[in-house]
């Protein structure tokens, strides 16, 4: 009986302030108990603490991966290859549900994907791996999002569109039914996307036009 109240330990890959915004997230989930933090580029951080709890140094979580499951809360798509390297130190990672989040039992989310409150996501959805879906985002039906999305606070992506991998949807941004928005693409905060967007390219506007190429 004392098993199955036991808290899954988990680490937060990032020490910033939306790690701090996703140790509000996992305090609301029961069966988690978050023990730190963990840091990739500037060691010294190392040294401190955030939210009372320590940061680790990235290469010292392969003793934890045991004990510990992770989740990443770096808010844009670099965060490709800090997962990498915590997975090539072992660590597996969870799926966070924020309890006031809607997220249809027909949905499919992969692992290490982050929902936020007040997201919605709609019914025979598919959302890859590591993907963020921030605050009030909306998310139709029939739709897939591919891996290392960010999708900001606000927008709205509607039904049977498709988002590809490494993308980021800005703030508040809108993207109409059926459209696809390309690999590793940038759309605007506030941008309305009426066709098509390539890979590789940032957009703006309304309607969102490409002002960026990013090859």
């Amino acid at each position: 009986m004392a098993n199955k109240n036991k808290k899954q330990k988990l680490i937060i890959l990032g020490a910033g302030l939306f790690a701090q915004e996703v140790a509000d997230y996992v305090s609301k989930i029961e069966e988690y108990e978050l023990i730190g933090f963990v840091e990739g580029i500037h060691r010294e951080k190392c040294h401190e603490t955030v939210l009372d709890l320590p940061v680790i140094w990235i290469d010292d979580i392969s003793r934890l991966h045991d004990s510990c499951m992770g989740i990443c809360a770096v808010g844009t798509p670099k965060r490709k290859e800090f997962i990498h390297q915590a997975l090539s130190l072992g660590l597996k990672f969870v799926t966070i549900i924020h309890p006031g989040a809607q997220v249809s039992s027909t949905a499919t989310l992969g692992q290490g994907t982050i929902v936020s409150p007040g997201a919605v996501v709609a019914a025979v959805t598919r959302i890859g791996s590591h993907v963020i879906l921030n605050r009030g985002s909306l998310i139709g039906h029939h739709m897939e999002i591919g891996d290392y999305v960010t999708i900001c606070p606000g927008a709205n992506i509607a039904g049977g569109s498709k988002i590809g991998d490494s993308s980021y949807i800005g703030m508040g941004a809108v993207v109409i039914d059926g459209i696809s928005v390309g690999n590793n693409s940038i759309v605007g905060a506030g941008s309305v996307v009426t066709k098509d967007i390539p890979s590789f390219v940032q957009v703006l506007g309304v309607p969102a036009r490409i002002v960026k190429e990013m090859r």
